[in-house]
């Protein structure tokens, strides 16, 4: 690489990165509430599950024993709201995401914007990573996404595929699911294996009902999916994994992000490539 390559790259990273504060600076004002889906590109985002710090050490073990679905980035210390700076210039949880959903006991409770008068001083958050990183790299390596062409969310299914169990924590493993033709699903494999940090290679792909699919067609969240002839299921663990596995262990309260509504972070994507 030369030097006057080396520096463009740098420059246009650095732009990357200011476009990503300028959207945060904007969800944090509450001028943004809507997706992150497209967004920032480049940019690492990141799944959110906020626990009291008495369930933190359980989930932690929990994300360790189950990096597919729960690949742990970074997470805060105890009671403080922001993230450590590698991960983002002044990332505060509370503000930060466009939409959060608040779980108390293990049922939905509310979905809000803004955390500030929920933050409790011995919470503790994580930051997951995300698909949306494979998926940059899916399209950047010239594969096509079929939810991404139709501007929908990706299909979402509850798998029979256990996760492995950490003190209260435990449960079926949410995949999400992407459509290709069999030398394309072969390809991306070989892509997403560059990126066991967000979510890595797939779990399954094929014949839906090996893993406790019966019904394609109908999603547990997300839309319904288009499959083509001769095009194949490909199912990759997903970071809303973490949700049912709430409503399994029922902490008093748990805060996550709204599907498809992600932290985003000042990492890029290239950074998390293995």
């Amino acid at each position: 690489m030369t030097l006057a390559l080396a520096r463009d790259e740098q420059r246009d990273d650095d732009t990357r990165r200011e476009e990503a504060r300028r959207l945060r600076a904007k969800i944090r004002s509450g001028e943004h509430h809507g997706l992150t889906t497209g967004l920032a590109p480049g940019m690492v985002q990141l799944n959110l599950a906020i626990f009291p710090k008495a369930w933190a050490d359980d989930f932690q073990r929990f994300c360790e024993l189950n990096p597919k679905p729960c690949p742990l980035v970074s997470m805060t210390l105890p009671g403080d709201p922001v993230f450590p700076s590698d991960i983002g210039e002044g990332l505060d949880v509370r503000t930060d995401a466009p939409r959060y959903l608040v779980f108390r006991d293990g049922k939905l409770a509310n979905e809000v914007t803004d955390l500030t008068d929920l933050w409790q001083d011995d919470f503790v958050a994580f930051g997951m990573g995300c698909s949306y990183s494979f998926e940059e790299a899916l399209v950047e390596g010239g594969l096509s996404l079929r939810h991404i062409e139709q501007g929908t969310k990706v299909p979402l299914y509850v798998s029979n595929i256990e996760t492995e169990p950490a003190g209260p924590f435990r449960g079926p493993t949410i995949l999400s699911m992407r459509p290709f033709l069999p030398e394309d699903a072969i390809r991306a494999i070989e892509v997403t294996a560059r990126y066991p940090r967000v979510h890595g290679t797939p779990l399954h792909f094929g014949n839906p009902a090996m893993v406790g699919i019966e019904d394609i067609s109908n999603p547990y969240s997300g839309s319904p999916p288009v499959i083509h002839q001769n095009e194949v299921p490909v199912f990759w663990a997903c970071g809303v994994t973490p949700q049912i596995i709430v409503e399994h262990a029922k902490p008093p309260i748990c805060i996550t992000h709204k599907p498809g509504h992600m932290l985003i972070t000042d990492r890029l994507n290239t950074e998390l490539a293995g």
